[in-house]
């Protein structure tokens, strides 16, 4: 994996955090259903956010895990979108849109740790962790 895929990879889950932000903008959100857009929104921004945690860790093992915990988020998110989208009467399309996107974003994630667990893939870690990219600039 090069640094361009990594910085892609952590731009696809940023634009994607804010596609679900303004997803949930424009839904009108009864009181019964706080919790179910909550936990889409944090499942959501979760993913990103581990990622660019992920730039912290202070071993191979630590990195992989943020990894692990983005991909876990990305199959949970999976799952409060189809709730929402079968459950409520709202845009379907949008909503296997951003489902198809979330989990392609789990799929390159789930790439990512399957390499990073290959012992031949530690030049990965090497190449990402310390070597000070600018994290905003994605």
């Amino acid at each position: 994996m090069s640094e361009k895929e990594y910085i892609d990879i952590k731009r696809r889950c940023y634009n994607y955090s804010i596609r679900i932000i303004k997803l949930i903008d424009q839904i009108e959100i009864k009181r019964i259903f706080y919790s179910l857009i909550d936990q889409l929104l944090r499942s959501a921004t979760s993913i990103g956010a581990n990622l660019i945690e992920a730039k912290s860790a202070h071993s191979k093992k630590d990195f992989i895990k943020f990894y692990e915990i983005a991909l876990k988020s990305a199959n949970e998110n999976k799952y409060w979108i189809c709730l929402l989208r079968d459950g409520l009467e709202l845009n379907k399309d949008e909503l296997n849109n951003a489902l198809r996107e979330v989990t392609e974003i789990s799929n390159i994630i789930a790439s990512i740790i399957l390499k990073l667990k290959d012992t031949k893939a530690n030049v990965i870690k090497e190449q990402f962790i310390g070597y000070g990219y600018n994290e905003l600039e994605f």
